[in-house]
């Protein structure tokens, strides 16, 4: 004659549904933040990115005479080692490259790239569309 003595009788329904209930709320509280924090960091990785292109086409530029025609001039010539993934279209071909176009020396005979820019058209969260950074 074993008795369940009230120590070892496990949780009761109504215990395991508070729990469940701060579980949800933490969680409701939780993931706005966290795709805000990836947001952030997609944000800095493309500021960088941009950076490090323009930074690359102006050496071009400057070295040269000439504007870069495309991106993978500024990797075959040994500018940047590979082009980088746009962090908000998860591709490397969605860049969208700008042309003023001017002539940088006498022997150019097309105007080159002198801006990129994301192919996003997502909006950030200072609420300005990536593809005008």
């Amino acid at each position: 004659m074993s008795r369940i003595r009230k120590q070892d009788a496990g949780f009761t329904l109504i215990e395991l549904m508070i729990v469940m209930a701060i579980i949800g709320v933490l969680a409701v509280i939780a993931v706005p933040k966290f795709t805000t924090a990836i947001k952030m960091a997609r944000e800095s990785v493309l500021k960088e990115d941009l950076h490090v292109m323009r930074a690359a086409i102006d050496s071009y530029t400057m070295d040269k005479q000439k504007a870069p025609q495309t991106l993978e001039d500024l990797i075959t010539d040994g500018y940047l080692k590979a082009i980088p993934e746009d962090p908000f279209t998860h591709s490397k071909d969605t860049w969208v490259t700008d042309s003023n176009g001017a002539l940088y020396s006498v022997d150019q005979t097309e105007p080159g790239i002198d801006d990129v820019h994301s192919g996003s058209q997502e909006m950030s969260t200072s609420e300005q569309a990536y593809s005008t950074w």
